[in-house]
This record gives structure tokens, C-alpha cells and sequence, in this order.
């Protein structure tokens, strides 16, 4: 995964992270229960990708839905493999399921 993918280690990192960045967020969330770990992991490829084709105009940051329970609830997220675009704090867009590389770009370049 790629160093530019921020992953907060509790709701409040989360916040401060949000706080902090300067371009929108594009976070993705992700579950660590064994049926969840390979797509999750396929999606960390993706998103990894993302953060340094989009470096300065996108911050990536990897959510665990269990670590982060009230980020995940405050986005209306579901489950893993989910994602939301946030400017400035509010969600713009979301997405869901696995995705691929062209259709993260499509999502993002349709809504920057």
C-alpha cells in the first residue's frame, strides 16, 4: 500500500485527519473479518494507486469500519468496501463494492 494512504486508528484520528487536509478526502472502508480480508486487500491495491496518481489534489485514507465506528456511521456506511468523497467534511459522493483502478479515477474525475 502506498505510504500517502492515511489509516486513523480511531474516530478522533479520523477527525484530525480530515481537519488537517487541505484537498478532499476519498476514504474507503474496509473490514478485517476473514470473508472481508481478500477484497479488502484488493482494494488497498487500488487505493494505493489512487494516492499517488492523485498525490495534492486527493487524500486517501483507509478506514477500519470496527476501529472507526462513528465515522462509519456519520457517512451512512454499510460495510466494507465502501467509499465516500468528503470536501471540506461532507460527503459529496459515495461509492460501494469493489472497484477498479479506471472506475476510483471515474468516480473521482466526475466529482473534483
Amino acid at each position: 500500500m502506498a505510504q500517502r494512504v492515511h489509516q486513523p486508528r480511531e474516530d478522533a484520528e479520523f477527525d484530525f485527519i480530515l481537519r488537517m487536509s487541505r484537498s478532499p478526502v476519498l476514504a474507503y472502508f474496509i473490514g478485517t473479518w476473514p470473508k472481508a480480508i481478500d477484497p479488502c486487500r484488493a482494494m488497498d491495491l487500488v487505493m494505493g494507486g489512487i494516492a499517488d496518481a492523485y498525490t495534492g489534489r486527493v487524500a486517501v485514507v483507509r478506514t477500519d469500519i470496527t476501529r472507526c465506528p462513528a465515522v462509519t456511521e456519520r457517512y451512512g456506511i454499510t460495510g466494507a468496501l465502501s467509499y465516500v468523497l468528503l470536501k471540506e467534511g461532507k460527503a459529496v459522493a459515495h461509492g460501494a463494492g469493489p472497484a477498479t483502478d479506471v472506475e476510483v479515477r471515474g468516480f473521482l474525475d466526475g466529482h473534483l
